[in-house]
């Protein structure tokens, strides 16, 4: 199989080259605000186009998220279809998170949009969501393994309200996250070492300290953060063979030294996600860059294998 048609062959290229963090780009009111801007569309013009343009050479992904485009109507969409051309052009997998899912025909075209070549927002990978049943992603699958693109399905998410859903036991003994994982795994498997098909698992607080700081930013830029939890939260990552988006981290309170604990043998695929920890060091290129560094600096250190 050609290495440039497989997915997961590519984000093991990008982690060598260029580390394995993601930035998000997320024009969010209170990020522009924070960098003295309006919330319009020309402010979040100058925030995606200064952001893309002090990383995206020097990261190996990029993750937008598409519903803060999407506010500003067709406008918006435009100007995340010239973020995700400049992200690619300068080398860096664009991850576009938008958390789609359907099925059949509707599942199609939702990757149609996205995956093949030439497509009117042509991505590397985006984000799925498995709950109509992970069989319906099927046509989601086909087009990204026909096209060399990837998808990264939501399997155990950050966000407390998620555990209702994603913790609940089927008939055989295993969660809904554990099924979603295990669904991913079985299709990776004809791959080697690596295949396209990534799942969504949300960074923990390990620490009393990150939690009381993740609250104080959740009061101070009204967001949300994840719960504390210093155990193992029981998933089974090692047949995933897949590479593994790991949000929650920074602003949200997820650590670094977190990853090891919460992902145990799919560290090696990990790809940490940080948006407001990394925009709020700007507007100047010097302080996003320094930021970008001193994350990369990090988990050279707490992911060595």
């Amino acid at each position: 199989m050609n290495d440039q048609h497989n997915f997961g062959l590519r984000v093991q290229s990008a982690i060598e080259q260029r580390g394995r963090l993601c930035v998000g780009v997320d024009p969010h009111a209170s990020l522009l605000a924070a960098w003295g801007l309006n919330d319009d569309l020309a402010s979040a013009t100058r925030f995606s186009y200064r952001l893309v343009d002090a990383v995206a050479q020097h990261v190996g992904f990029i993750k937008p998220q598409s519903a803060f485009f999407e506010r500003f109507g067709w406008r918006g969409l435009a100007l995340l279809e010239k973020v995700v051309e400049r992200s690619r052009s300068a080398g860096a997998l664009v991850i576009l998170d938008v958390k789609r899912g359907d099925i059949g025909s509707t599942m199609r075209a939702y990757a149609e949009a996205y995956l093949p070549k030439g497509a009117p927002c042509e991505v590397d990978a985006i984000t799925v969501s498995p709950f109509l049943g992970v069989g319906s992603l099927q046509p989601a699958v086909d087009i990204a393994t026909e096209h060399g693109k990837g998808l990264f399905t939501l399997a155990l998410t950050s966000n407390p309200e998620g555990r209702s859903v994603q913790s609940a036991v089927g008939a055989d003994g295993r969660t809904v996250s554990q099924s979603v994982i295990d669904a991913a795994g079985l299709i990776n498997a004809a791959y080697d070492p690596i295949g396209p098909l990534g799942v969504v698992v949300g960074a923990t607080v390990g620490a009393e300290k990150s939690e009381v700081a993740a609250k104080e930013r959740e009061s101070k830029d009204e967001i949300a953060h994840t719960q504390q939890q210093t155990s193992e939260s029981g998933h089974d990552l090692s047949k995933l063979r897949g590479p593994v988006l790991v949000p929650g981290m920074g602003a949200q309170g997820g650590q670094p030294e977190d990853l090891k604990r919460v992902l145990g043998p799919a560290l090696k695929w990990s790809i940490p996600t940080y948006s407001r920890q990394i925009a709020q060091a700007g507007p100047s290129l010097a302080g996003i860059q320094s930021a970008v560094k001193d994350l990369q600096a990090a988990y050279r250190v707490t992911t060595r294998l």
